[in-house]
């Protein structure tokens, strides 16, 4: 288990089911066909058409997170690894999906929230197996730290799950801190050299903090150069977010994550080949 590695969810007694589902448990990070982000020039990432995710493959998978146990999951998940399917590929095209197709079924009254509380937990079950059973396809040279976390306020959600593992598959060194205050998150980017800070920003009330929260993270960094991106809810909604709050990036795909990331890294780090 990495540190920071998430607790199965609970339901906050106070917050709706609907805004939970929609704004926390089913994050937009993970959209499948992200907007326009800004990190230098965009950065075209050609998709497979072979060995992908179908609607098909979703379609099955998503009620099965339902009904039958993590171990079973991972069989499936398993069988389409044997066909060829990537990791990379499984995690946004497959878990992600599901997590959306979750709260539809809820709010559909084919689920209740137990349901899909349990349901979610099964999907990071998955995503932490696949971390520790299977080797990184690519592995970086160069020792890059990255540090993730919700704003501080905001709930965990399950896209800061499947990103943290994106980039541990690129050789990033990772750390995950859920429900972090702001004291936190400063202790910890003064304490280790961290490359670049990811937040996730669902709520719009949270995301007012945003700009202080960003200065508060360079004046606190020992490292002098770290990058700052941005993603969830609230960035998606708002594509001018992170300029405004003073991020150096951001994306609403782990894919498109970690590219944008490789590249802001660069840009201080010569040795480090920019991606595309």
């Amino acid at each position: 288990m990495r540190p920071g590695q998430a607790k199965p969810l609970a339901p906050p007694s106070a917050a709706s089911l609907t805004s939970l589902v929609e704004y926390e448990i089913i994050p937009r990070l993970v959209a499948s066909h992200p907007p326009a982000f800004f990190a230098g020039d965009p950065v075209a990432l050609a998709v497979d058409p072979l060995n992908a995710i179908t609607m098909a493959d979703v379609d099955v998978f998503a009620p099965m997170t339902l009904q039958v146990e993590a171990d079973l999951l991972l069989d499936y998940v398993e069988k389409l690894l044997a066909r060829g399917v990537t990791v990379d590929c499984i995690l946004v095209d497959l878990l992600a999906p599901a997590t959306r197709r979750l709260g539809e079924y809820w709010e559909d009254d084919r689920c209740d929230f137990v349901d899909v509380t349990m349901g979610l937990w099964r999907l990071q079950e998955i995503v932490h197996e696949l971390g520790t059973r299977l080797p990184a396809e690519r592995r970086s040279p160069f020792e890059l730290r990255a540090l993730f976390a919700s704003m501080p306020g905001d709930q965990h959600s399950f896209g800061a799950v499947v990103v943290e593992e994106m980039f541990a598959r690129e050789g990033w060194l990772t750390d995950r801190l859920s429900e972090a205050t702001l004291p936190d998150l400063l202790e910890r980017v003064s304490a280790d050299v961290i490359d670049l800070v990811g937040l996730t920003v669902s709520c719009d009330e949270h995301a007012r903090a945003l700009a202080t929260t960003i200065q508060a993270l360079r004046h606190a960094s020992r490292n002098p150069d770290v990058k700052i991106m941005i993603g969830g809810r609230a960035a998606i909604a708002d594509p001018g977010l992170a300029y405004e709050a003073g991020a150096d990036g951001t994306a609403a795909d782990a894919r498109l994550a970690v590219c944008v990331a490789k590249d802001l890294v660069g840009a201080v780090r010569p040795e480090i080949s920019a991606c595309g």
